[in-house]
This record gives structure tokens, sequence and C-alpha cells, in this order.
């Protein structure tokens, strides 16, 4: 804080966490090694932040919080009765706020419900309305004073949750458009609270994504440059880094920041306000990125040490063993045709549902399950997420469309061999590196089907389905049980409704029956069952002309993994 004649500069940081995951220590407890980035790595900066700042800096996340590790899993479902851990970690820390996420609400009512009453900050969430009251289901702003100064949070998250979310994890809700919300919600802030500082905090990414004729699913710069009174935004929600000033619809500079996820970078905004009596002036906002993924502090260590039994139960619980492979499979192997490592994933859905036909993806981009014991961490590799298994009614020819979209995304359309058989493009943040130009996740293949995949083909001429695996002729006309994740079959990635040409709204009624437990439950019970496994590709499907395509997977294998293939962690 300085002084100046007539006045003082009172000086604020804010810094912002988004899409953490669950990455809240310095251990990968699926790979069992040191991680880089984690919130105890940023609290560790933060603390040192602090003895500059004291109460001028405010700490704020942009959600996704409460989903995508082992730890934070085991304290939401497995070991319950203590405080939840995303809850205590950031009391630790000393958020000053935060805002719901889409995988916050994936985790359903009792857990984020639970979360947002222990968290002694506000969660925030104006555009989640409660169906029949129409009232904000989480506080829809906060107003916080530092220095004298008073600085307006208003939070929102993506309206998009339905496209990904069972309604029963969201039941009573309502999503409302972002701009809208903001909108009606600014002059009420302006009115009643008079900041001198507003700032929003979104679970939107910066723009993209879904976009229908109610709401976009990534908002964050649209809301900035659409509706006046912002002085920062900062967002999250599509993992991509970013930092740049965008001019309100009266010119005004609104700094937009997202800080990726994993805890591996922070958004951090400096402020400078001039306070003269009661006059308050902004006199300048910067915005930067600062990478923490390799921070050092002894802060991080206490932060681990304190949250020890957490920890502990976390690395009994990964470390169950659950069955034995006799060799090792790898995600790698998904991309260039039948593999071990998805038909896994295929053959539990398929048991565990009864259904003719498994919709999958690989989720995790370059992972392996090695040889020997498999624990539960291992189960976190063929599938991270909380999601439920759908099995759905779908006809023959919208198997087809959505298998079309799957691999149009995935598979390039060669014009002579040499061509990429792949679909690259240079990876964001890089630069330099070929990487896959679409999200693999939504890179589905298909079992209890045999077909071929043309690489000489456009988008959307790809496919051709040869028969069904127990030889019964495919008939587009027909109707198949379809078993598919929740994601999958809520409309995520829309190869449901943009390639089968489902509306959106017609999705439910194609359910006809959802299993209780999550797919890794599922994936763990196949394997339990086994004991001792030889996991070998399904070979349904195949990329041809093999003449083309196979020298050029090598070569892709290569592009991608290097010569001997990596691992990811």
């Amino acid at each position: 804080m300085s002084t100046k004649k007539g006045g003082h500069i009172v000086s604020l940081k804010i810094v912002q966490t988004s899409d953490v995951h669950g990455n809240f220590f310095m251990r990968d407890y699926v790979n069992n090694r040191p991680v880089k980035g984690s919130l105890a790595r940023v609290y560790a900066y933060v603390h040192a932040l602090r003895a500059r700042y004291g109460d001028r800096l405010l700490l704020f996340d942009g959600g996704d919080v409460l989903q995508g590790s082992p730890v934070v899993y085991c304290s939401n479902f497995v070991v319950q009765g203590e405080e939840n851990l995303a809850a205590g970690v950031m009391n630790y820390m000393g958020y000053a706020a935060g805002v719901v996420g889409n995988h916050d609400i994936e985790t359903g009512h009792v857990v984020y419900d639970r979360w947002a009453r222990e968290c002694k900050f506000p969660v925030l969430g104006a555009n989640v309305i409660e169906k029949y009251t129409r009232e904000c289901y989480f506080a829809p702003y906060c107003v916080l004073e530092r220095g004298g100064v008073r600085v307006a949070v208003l939070g929102m998250t993506t309206p998009a949750v339905p496209n990904w979310l069972p309604s029963s994890l969201w039941e009573g809700l309502e999503f409302e458009e972002m701009v809208a919300c903001a909108e009606r919600w600014m002059p009420v802030i302006r009115e009643r609270e008079h900041p001198d500082i507003v700032v929003g905090l979104f679970h939107s990414g910066k723009e993209g994504g879904i976009v229908t004729s109610g709401y976009a699913e990534n908002a964050a710069l649209d809301v900035a440059r659409r509706v006046e009174g912002f002085d920062v935004v900062l967002y999250g929600h599509d993992h991509l880094k970013n930092c740049e000033i965008v001019k309100s619809p009266s010119g005004r500079n609104v700094v937009c920041c997202a800080p990726t996820s994993a805890a591996m970078m922070v958004c951090e905004v400096d402020l400078e306000v001039e306070v003269s009596g009661d006059v308050r002036h902004v006199r300048s906002v910067k915005g930067k990125l600062t990478d923490v993924s390799a921070f050092e502090g002894v802060e991080a260590r206490y932060m681990q040490r304190y949250f020890g039994r957490y920890i502990r139960n976390t690395e009994y619980y990964v470390g169950q063993k659950i069955g034995t492979f006799s060799h090792t499979i790898s995600s790698q192997d998904a991309y260039f045709g039948p593999s071990a490592f998805v038909d896994l994933v295929h053959r539990a859905q398929l048991e565990a549902t009864g259904a003719e036909i498994s919709l999958a993806s690989p989720v995790s981009f370059s992972a392996k399950i090695r040889k020997g014991d498999v624990c539960i961490r291992d189960v976190f590799k063929l599938y991270r997420f909380d999601d439920v298994l759908y099995t759905m009614r779908l006809k023959g020819g919208e198997i087809k469309n959505a298998l079309e979209m799957s691999y149009g995304l995935w598979v390039n359309e060669m014009k002579s061999p040499d061509d990429h058989v792949m679909l690259l493009d240079y990876v964001l943040d890089s630069g330099k590196r070929l990487g896959f130009k679409n999200l693999a996740y939504n890179f589905d293949s298909a079992a209890g089907l045999c077909y071929m995949v043309d690489v000489t083909r456009p988008s959307g001429e790809k496919v051709s389905v040869l028969r069904l695996a127990d030889g019964r002729t495919f008939d587009p006309d027909a109707y198949y049980m379809v078993v598919v994740n929740s994601y999958r079959g809520n409309g995520g990635g829309e190869l449901l409704t943009k390639g089968a040409g489902i509306p959106h709204d017609e999705l439910s009624a194609r359910v006809v029956a959802a299993t209780k437990q999550n797919l890794r439950d599922c994936i763990i019970h196949y394997i339990k069952e086994r004991e001792t496994l030889d996991p070998q590709p399904l070979g349904t499907w195949q990329l041809v002309p093999r003449e083309w395509a196979e020298p050029a997977c090598r070569r892709e294998r290569a592009v991608l993994f290097g010569r001997h293939g990596g691992e990811e962690g």
C-alpha cells in the first residue's frame, strides 16, 4: 500500500486456480510417482505472496475440483464421515471464493452439497437455478473488502451441464444462459453493493464448444465483451491457458485469464486502486500466468502432512490387488486399430449390461497397465471419470453415423500413401509438436460390430459395417441395445446428437437402463471375477486399405509417442 498527495494507492493481488481435478498433493496416485503441479505447490507459492500482500491477496477457484483423481474420489465416495477433502484443502489454503464446475456437479447432490456447506468461503453459481423457487441454488455473488476496496465477484458455470450428466445428478436445477444471467445480476451488484472492482469468476471456456440456439458452452469472453461492468474475468473449463484484454461494450479494458488445468499454472491479476476519501479509482489492472508446476516450498510439505490421513486412505484404496495380467496393455494401440486396452472396457460394458453393441474410447492418451498384479489404481488409467453406464435403444443407421463422426474426428483422409493417417494438428501451448487435432476421449470404437474404416474416404463416408460380431446381418433400420457411458449417453462429444442425428431432448427416452455402479467399478468387478486375464483385442474392425494404413500407422506412432513410446503421468 503506497501513498500519494491527497490519497493513497491500494495494491491488490488476485490468484486463481481452475480445473484442479483433485490434483491436491505432489504425487500421482494412479502411476504412484511424484507429479508436477498440485494445490500443495500453489499453496506454497501463495504463502510466499501473502508475506507481501497479507489479506489483500484474494485466492479464487474456477471449478472442477471435486473429480479427477483417486484422492478426491476416495474422500467423496469410499471413506466418508470425515470433512470433505476438497473443502478441507481449500479452507486450509484460505480461498476467498470459488465457483461450481460441471465435474463438481458430476459427483451428485450429496457430495457437492456437502462440499459447499463445508467450504468456509462462498461457492458461487448465479446461473444455477432452483427449478421451482427460481432462486439461485448457490450464492450468485459475494463482496470482499480489502484495504478499504470493495471487490464484487459474480460466479457462473457453463450452462451445458445437461449435455453431459444424468438429470439425477442435478435434480431440481436449471442452468441459465450466461450473458443473460450476467446482464440480470450486474445492475443488482452495482446498485446494491457499490463495488470498486467487479470480477467474473466463470467455469466456462474462452469460446466455442457446444453452441445451441439457447446458450454457448464456452462464453467467458462473450460475457466480457457484451456485459458492461467487469474489470476482470477469470475462467476455466476448456483447460486452455490464456491471458488477454477484451473490450467491454463501452470500450473499457477487461482483463481475461484462464490458468489451464491440474494446478500447473495460476492466473495472477494485479490491481491498483487510488483511494481518496470516499472516492475509489481503479488506476491499473494487469494480468499474467505463472507456472507453479515445479514450485518448491516447505509449506507444500506441511500441507501434505496435515492431510496425511486422507493420503494414507487413498494409498490403501488404490493399492488393493484385483487381478493379474499376463502381459502389458497400452492405450497407444487404441488409435491404430482394435486394442486390448479399450476392448477390455468394451468387454466389461457388455457383461455389465447384456447389451449387443458397445461404444467406448481411450480416456488416457498414453497409459500402460503392466504385466503382473493389477490394482485399483490401474483401473483409473482405463477410466478416470465417474460415469455410470446407459443401455440405449439405437437404430443401426444411428450407430453407423455416430461412428462416422468419431472416425471423422480421429482419422485423416489420405490422398497418397505418404499422408498422415491420423487427423493431426500442432499441439496448443507448444506450437511445435504434432498431436491429435481433436479430443481422444471422443474417439469411440464399437464392439459387437464387424466394420472397416477407409482412410482414403472423407469424413462421413469412412465406415462400412459388414455384420454384427455374432454373424447376424446388420440392419440400418433395426434397433439394437447399445451400451455407452453416461457422458456419451447424455450427449457428451455430440456423437449421438450431431453425429447420429438424435435431438438432445430425445436422448433420455432412448435410455432403457442405467447401472447403479460407475463404469470403473464395473471394470473392477470384471477383472476380479476372472482373477487372471490375458487381455486380447477383439479384432472386429480395421483401417483399410492395409497397404496404406499399416505403414502410415507405424509412422504416426513415432510422431505421436516417440520411437519407443511414452507414458503419461
